[in-house]
């Protein structure tokens, strides 16, 4: 069971759910893919008798072993972290967590919620990425990136919004 589903009060609903987009896997899986490279290129060297310089089959061969299981970890981990980020907004409130071992969570009623704001570079409005900014009443603005399609997380949070405040007694 996910944080946002563990978190849920009597009656709050999850209305939308969003993500990290796929380009935060881009830089590890380019640096990963080069140490890979390099690993199984080592281990080719090994395998190859031609290739092998005198007396260095053993540390290449293990070196290139390391490498390789080193490039694996990278992209896992960078999966693993891309997991790890939940965002949502209920019909009360907006949830994002980020992290497994130091968890960040914040939890902002949406009477609460001041402004949203979303900043788009060229190739996040080509790709469909951006930085999402968050402000409560009277607290600091609290910044996301890289969220996929930032756009629809504004308008999702902008209508929970304006539902809450025509509901609100005057």
């Amino acid at each position: 069971m996910s944080y946002i589903d563990r978190s849920l009060v009597d009656g709050e609903k999850v209305l939308y759910r969003a993500r990290l987009h796929w380009v935060v896997l881009l830089w590890p899986l380019l640096v990963a893919f080069a140490v890979g490279a390099l690993g199984i290129a080592f281990l080719v060297v090994v395998v190859a008798p031609s290739l092998r310089p005198h007396g260095f089959s053993g540390a290449l061969g293990v070196t290139g072993l390391l490498l390789f299981l080193a490039s694996i970890s990278l992209i896992g981990s960078a999966v693993v972290a891309r997991n790890a980020t939940e965002i949502a907004v209920t019909s009360r409130r907006v949830l994002i967590k980020t992290g497994i071992v130091n968890r960040r969570t914040l939890e902002l009623l949406l009477v609460r919620i001041e402004s949203i704001g979303v900043n788009e570079p060229p190739l996040g409005r080509m790709l469909g990425f951006g930085t999402v900014v968050l402000r409560g009443m009277g607290g600091t603005p609290e910044q996301f990136d890289r969220i996929a399609n930032p756009l629809e997380f504004r308008r999702q949070v902008q209508s929970q919004v304006e539902g809450v405040m025509a509901a609100a007694p005057r």
